[in-house]
């Protein structure tokens, strides 16, 4: 998105070859972008922050809340309409969080419930810049205000209750954008004038986080997950892991894209239970299913306190996760906003339900590693939106 916007081109190698990725680049071809893709391999010829052209029918989103809300912020500041349909599963998250300071700003909306679901028109341009508070610590909803607040002249803050994960704030400064941190607010200067770049993508650590629980988990177990992003808003699961019991250590550090690169190794351990809160919550927000299996094969009680961002997610996270665990033996509580889970030696195989998302189908099939018996997940093709190598990758693993 940020090499769309960027003049001259940007080059992205290791690039993930999923749904969401896909949905991503076709958006920008309708709106007028060339992105030619190759094995791993992309390259934009940008157009600038005024280069997009309308496009003749409405953006399909599918499923991807990321492509979305961050669509949305880039949007708003066209000086055309555009109309963003969306899947069955996005059509019932809640985009009220990205279109109400995006219409501070000065954008228009139009769609379902005051333009809370998809479909959603946006009528952008003559954008404002803010400065946004947000209720929630969301990296959609910050990187959507940012990247309007390229179009607006002035200044756009966004502050945080937790600092969220800072990979736009890091990539737009990589291209040229004036941006500054002060603790959980950052700013963006309007009017940038970005610059092309040459991209290497890490390995994205919600996707190792499945192979470092099953690590954890399976007694005499190790792996080793090379050339992975250790972004500090991201390292949460690795901090859970270490507090639970499990021996987890850094190797081979180095930066790549302005974010650190390093190798995880996770070997098990006698994992015990936690409490999670506080800013380790959206540090460890899309990992946290997986943090839920660790918890189950703890010794002790694990509290995760304030995670109710899961229930907006491609599916209510916290009652996926509950459905399948409580058939699997663990005992798994709600209680208010908090989820309480008493770890147990060993739990049964079952069929499972992936509830049409990813990380509930493949965090349950890390726990059937460890299972008595056979863990069977159904509709597991909902992997395909983030991790379509998953199965294969875990069948390698010995």
């Amino acid at each position: 998105m940020i090499g769309s916007l960027a003049n001259g081109t940007t080059v992205v190698n290791n690039i993930l070859d999923s749904d969401d990725t896909h949905t991503t680049i076709e958006a920008l071809k309708a709106l007028g972008v060339n992105v030619r893709s190759s094995a791993g391999e992309i390259t934009i010829t940008g157009k600038g922050l005024e280069g997009f052209t309308k496009p003749s029918s409405p953006l399909f989103m599918r499923d991807s809340g990321t492509s979305m809300r961050l669509m949305m912020g880039m949007l708003a500041g066209q000086h055309f309409d555009t109309v963003l349909t969306a899947g069955k599963g996005l059509s019932r998250r809640p985009m009220q969080r990205v279109t109400e300071p995006l219409g501070l700003m000065g954008a228009k909306f139009e769609g379902r419930d005051g333009a809370n679901y998809a479909p959603i028109t946006v009528r952008g341009g003559g954008l404002s810049p803010i400065n946004y508070v947000s209720p929630v610590a969301s990296a959609q909803v910050k990187s959507a205000v940012m990247l309007a607040g390229l179009y607006a002249d002035g200044v756009t803050s966004v502050s945080e209750p937790h600092r969220s994960r800072d990979h736009t704030e890091r990539m737009l400064k990589a291209f040229g954008a004036k941006i500054s941190v002060d603790g959980p607010k950052v700013s963006v200067e309007g009017k940038a004038f970005l610059t092309g770049q040459k991209i290497d993508v890490p390995g994205d650590i919600s996707s190792a986080a499945f192979f470092m629980v099953g690590a954890a988990i399976i007694k005499g177990s190790s792996v080793r997950l090379e050339s992975v992003g250790i972004n500090p808003t991201r390292t949460g699961i690795i901090d859970i892991l270490g507090k639970m019991g499990a021996v987890v250590r850094i190797e081979n550090e180095k930066e790549s894209a302005s974010e650190p690169v390093g190798d995880i190794i996770v070997e098990y351990g006698t994992l015990r239970g936690v409490t999670i809160e506080g800013d380790l919550i959206p540090r460890t927000i899309d990992e946290l299913p997986a943090v839920m299996i660790a918890a189950a094969y703890a010794s002790g009680t694990t509290v995760i306190k304030g995670a109710q961002e899961l229930k907006v997610k491609e599916t209510d996270r916290i009652s996926s996760m509950a459905a399948n665990l409580k058939n699997m033996g663990a005992k798994f509580s709600i209680r208010g906003d908090d989820i309480v889970i008493e770890g147990s030696e060993s739990l049964k195989g079952i069929t499972a339900m992936s509830f049409g998302d990813h990380r509930t189908a493949m965090s349950v099939l890390i726990a059937g590693l460890a299972a008595k018996g056979e863990t069977t997940v159904d509709d597991t093709a909902c992997i395909a939106k983030s991790y379509p190598d998953f199965v294969k990758h875990l069948g390698q693993l010995t």
